[in-house]
């Protein structure tokens, strides 16, 4: 059996649909479904079972888990960048994932688990998937931190040698439509564009980068997810790994790119950034992929357009879910 924690989530949904599709379907799905729109993403999913995420990890303590477990693809967090309450964070993301390590460990369970390339901070230590310069790194946000910290923990303890953090940089894709203001800005450019025929960036308060020139490493979420499960295909290949293209591409490609997947003529407006986000705002991220390829991944994860075309045509115009196709 697989377990997928935040299995109703992103990044979480994405996963079961890439298993469904190898035809894999004795999954136990665990997440905390409350008020919101995420079970929509499970509709056309196959799973053996659900579990609340309170008491997953009940059993998960007292070592009671059901059934024969072979792999947890731990995804299930907090992934709010803006998110002010470091106690809430620090037990939703950090002693979360330190009970799945240790069990992990304990029983023998290949563990592939969510960590950040919003541990990186600003990029003044690189983005190179070394866990020997852990403690180099400064997050610019309580979320990255808390994604830090598991990093850190379970690195000091050598336990990042039995299992494997992945390092996700911008992901974006079908099934992130409840992520709310942490949408990525393709569903938002989307929405924005239907409503005023126009996308809105941030200004760059910087003069080495005119506005929207600041980069990030965008992936598609079905790239992210081949990367992830070819990890926990691969018990021997553990430590931390990015996740991304290694390709730093601008805000304004990516707007562009989403009014090319409509057939429209950019039309861009740059707005003030808020005070409150300048000084943890990061101006560029483009992630060392060299170490997953040297692991053995080969595929060429799909070039922002492409990915960007698929989701804009293949899901949002018409609505659909992973698993709609």
């Amino acid at each position: 059996m697989i377990v997928v924690t935040g299995g109703a989530g992103f990044i979480g949904s994405a996963l079961i649909w890439a298993l469904n599709r190898r035809g894999q379907s004795d999954i136990l799905v665990v997440d905390r479904l409350d008020d919101d729109e995420r079970w929509r993403n499970l509709r056309v999913l196959q799973f053996a079972d659900y579990l609340d995420k309170d008491e997953f990890i009940a059993l998960i303590r007292e070592r009671r888990l059901p059934g024969r477990v072979e792999t947890i693809l731990h995804m299930g967090a907090c992934s709010d960048t803006a998110e002010s309450d470091a106690a809430f964070l620090l037990r939703n993301n950090f002693e979360y994932s330190k009970w799945l390590i240790e069990y992990a460990v304990d029983q023998g369970v290949r563990l592939v688990y969510a960590s950040s390339a919003a541990t990186y901070g600003d990029g003044a230590q690189g983005y190179a998937d070394d866990e020997s310069q852990l403690s180099e790194l400064r997050p610019l946000n309580k979320y990255g931190y808390s994604k830090h910290l598991t990093d850190l923990w379970a690195w000091r303890r050598d336990l990042l040698a039995l299992v494997a953090g992945v390092k996700f940089s911008n992901v974006f894709g079908p099934n992130e439509y409840h992520k709310e203001n942490m949408r990525s800005v393709v569903h938002k450019a989307f929405d924005q564009i239907g409503r005023s025929g126009q996308v809105e960036l941030f200004k760059s308060y910087r003069s080495d980068y005119p506005h929207g020139g600041q980069t990030r490493d965008f992936i598609y979420v079905k790239d992210a997810v081949d990367m992830t499960l070819f990890l926990a295909d691969h018990p021997n290949l553990n430590g931390l790994y990015n996740i991304g293209t290694g390709q730093a591409r601008t805000w304004n490609d990516l707007a562009k790119a989403v009014f090319a997947a409509l057939g429209l003529e950019p039309r861009i407006e740059y707005i003030e950034m808020p005070d409150s986000l300048r000084p943890r705002y990061q101006y560029h991220t483009r992630l060392n992929m060299e170490k997953l390829r040297q692991a053995g991944y080969g595929q060429t994860p799909r070039s922002l357009e492409q990915a960007v075309a698929d989701y804009v045509q293949n899901y949002l115009k018409p609505g659909k879910y992973l698993g709609d196709e």
